[in-house]
């Protein structure tokens, strides 16, 4: 932060707090000041505050009350400004850096009971032989059943190098004991990398974040992929919240040459007002690229995407984005907290912002609204290929993924897969390479009698238009006329679980092959494993090895 930044979030800072020290007392600002209406509300909030610890009824909990005051505040405002108290700023750590101090494993509950749900590759957790499907029964002496996964998460997270002692149980044998020594946990930006097409050298990396090492990561991935001799590449951001816009920057920097603008952010204070060029040359600036993104693709992945759409370096392949333009910056507040504020809008080389959401304008209930159609603009790439502003980052080429089944969604949420997965993976030692992983008949007609004898209850968008439909008809006195076409339809609707096992076979058997590669091969098969029907993956190979990319980015398309 530059030092006329400090100086004057210092001076505004003292301000407010002289405010809220004054108690009642009058502060000495002119009505006509622009900051009368800021400190009037002040000494009526600080009133308010004192007054209610003092006579409410019921004991209260001024923190807690203070909190629920702020974050009501700041909801009024925008989902991504957030005041961040100490005892979250571990989180807001490992938001920023990936990194955090513990044992390295993702855990559920279920019913009253906590599971590791997978172990980090390479981590304490992982080593000293802890699987998913393990039930965590003590950390350091205090038995976790009925403790929120919050909880158990603090026992056993702590500073690099402390020990902590977990007592596991495996498919209802006897607790065994594990003392790990916890280590500085670094969630990888680029979970997998890898050759996707030998025949046409298609390279693919999947970045899953934007933290300090993103592009460090994705550098080192491309150079690694190019010593394998790939000669074109496929860079996937589906399901990438955002993070560090510099990252983002960094990483559109490996493909376009030094001092291109990438982003522009623009804000009510001139301080905020800024732009990000490219610093340094290219690892590769003609290596044909395909950027995936679906509506999970979010803030600097839509600023790498939308850059490198812009600048008719890449296609970009898949589902609409989800269309965050704002630009958040963290400040310190005393006691070890901070805010983190939406300062500006962000705008991609083109000139658009790509905000989908109206946070300044809401309707007559109060509800955020989307830009209004008639507000689009449109604006063009290098090439002059037209795109658009306040929707999110539209494809080049559209490939939507295919809706899951809702037989999965019932399968997942009553824990199917993952039971069955733990069960497989005590009976088999290995199953060869993740890639190489198949679903069996046999296997599949063991797994269909596990889930039989499971409950597994789910709604299908039909069965609730139906219902939606037989409400309106009994407000409008047809449903008697029309009852036995109704009951008809409901019994032709109803989602039969047999049949659905059958029916949705394709789609049970991609998320039960991830499961069960995950546990043998953890994040990185389990990446591996979702490529084999990766519709959107199988479009951008096609892209890059034909003559569609090219026709893509000089506009020549039908």
């Amino acid at each position: 932060m530059d030092k006329q930044i400090v100086r004057r979030t210092a001076r505004w800072r003292n301000w407010i707090m002289a405010g809220v020290v004054a108690g009642g007392g009058a502060i000495a600002i002119s009505a006509a000041d622009s900051y009368f209406e800021i400190s009037k509300n002040l000494e009526i909030f600080n009133e308010l505050y004192k007054e209610l610890n003092i006579y409410y009824v019921d004991e209260t909990e001024p923190g807690k009350l203070m909190k629920t005051g702020i974050d009501a505040m700041l909801s009024s405002l925008d989902p991504y400004t957030q005041y961040i108290p100490e005892s979250d700023i571990e989180d807001y750590r490992f938001m920023t850096t990936g990194q955090y101090g513990g044992i390295g494993a993702l855990i559920r509950r279920k019913d009253d009971r906590v599971f590791v749900s997978e172990p980090y590759e390479g981590f304490p957790a992982m080593k000293s032989g802890i699987r998913a499907g393990d039930e965590i029964v003590e950390v350091d002496g205090r038995k976790v059943g009925g403790m929120n996964t919050d909880e158990v998460s603090k026992l056993l997270k702590g500073q690099a190098g402390s020990a902590v002692r977990v007592l596991v149980k495996r498919d209802g044998a006897e607790t065994k004991e594990h003392v790990l020594t916890r280590e500085e946990i670094k969630i990888p930006d680029v979970p997998y990398k890898g050759i996707i097409d030998a025949a046409n050298n298609v390279g693919y990396v999947k970045l899953n974040s934007f933290t300090q090492t993103a592009s460090q990561e994705v550098r080192k991935a491309m150079k690694e992929l190019k010593d394998q001799g790939a000669t074109k590449l496929v860079l996937d951001l589906r399901g990438n919240g955002g993070g560090l816009l510099r990252e983002a920057v960094n990483i559109v920097n490996l493909f376009v040459p030094r001092n291109q603008l990438v982003v522009e952010t623009r804000g009510r204070i001139g301080e905020w007002d800024k732009s990000y060029k490219t610093l340094s040359e290219p690892v590769d600036a003609t290596i044909p690229l395909v950027i995936i993104v679906d509506e999970g693709s979010a803030s600097a992945s839509e600023i790498v995407s939308g850059a490198l759409q812009d600048l008719d370096r890449a296609v970009v392949v898949g589902e609409r984005t989800f269309g965050k333009g704002l630009v958040q910056q963290t400040l310190d507040l005393r006691y070890n907290s901070k805010i983190k504020v939406t300062v500006a809008k962000y705008y991609i080389p083109s000139g658009r912002c790509i905000q989908k959401l109206d946070y300044a304008h809401r309707d007559s209930t109060g509800k955020v609204t989307e830009v209004k159609e008639e507000a689009i603009a449109e604006f063009k790439t290098r090439n002059g290929r037209p795109v658009f502003d306040g929707r999110g980052i539209l494809p080049d080429v559209e490939v939507q993924d295919p809706e899951l089944a809702k037989v999965v969604g019932g399968l997942y949420q009553q824990d199917v897969f993952f039971d069955f997965a733990t069960q497989f993976r005590a009976k088999h030692e290995s199953i060869g390479e993740p890639d190489q992983f198949t679903i069996s008949d046999q296997l599949y007609a063991e797994f269909t009698a596990f889930a039989k004898q499971r409950e597994v209850n789910y709604d299908t968008e039909s069965m609730e238009a139906l219902d939606a439909l037989v409400e309106k008809a009994k407000k409008e006195r047809y449903y008697e006329h029309a009852k036995a076409q109704i009951d008809a339809l409901r019994q032709g609707l109803a989602p039969d679980r047999s049949e659905d096992l059958v029916r949705f076979r394709a789609d049970i058997e991609d998320v039960l092959r991830n499961e069960i590669v995950s546990r043998y091969y953890y994040q990185t098969g389990r990446a591996k494993a979702a490529l084999a029907s990766d519709s959107q993956v199988r479009k951008a190979i096609e892209v890059l090895t034909s003559d569609a990319y090219g026709k893509v980015l000089s506009g020549t398309t039908n």
